[in-house]
């Protein structure tokens, strides 16, 4: 298990304001597991052919995606934007 944690930038309010709590409880889901990956999570989602930098995930099915950062100094994963086209 890591010690890592997650965090929303700029802010929760931001990034979910206007979002189905459904998305919400999935993205911050989403969140826990990227931490638990530790400095692993540089390699999750796009782009694929390197680590590190903005990484992208696909959630629900396609339906969305969150833009993240993981910053192997803080020991955090920063969810930076949540794309939703529900």
């Amino acid at each position: 298990m890591s010690d890592w944690t997650w965090d929303y930038n700029p802010s929760e309010e931001y990034l979910t304001k206007g979002l189905p709590p459904g998305v919400v409880a999935e993205v911050e889901r989403l969140a826990t597991e990227l931490a638990a990956l530790g400095k692993d999570s540089v390699g999750v989602g796009r782009p694929f052919d390197r680590e590190g930098g903005l990484r992208e995930f696909d959630i629900l099915g396609g339906r969305g995606f969150i833009s993240f950062l993981p910053v192997p100094r803080h020991e955090c994963v920063y969810v930076c934007n949540v794309t939703w086209y529900g």
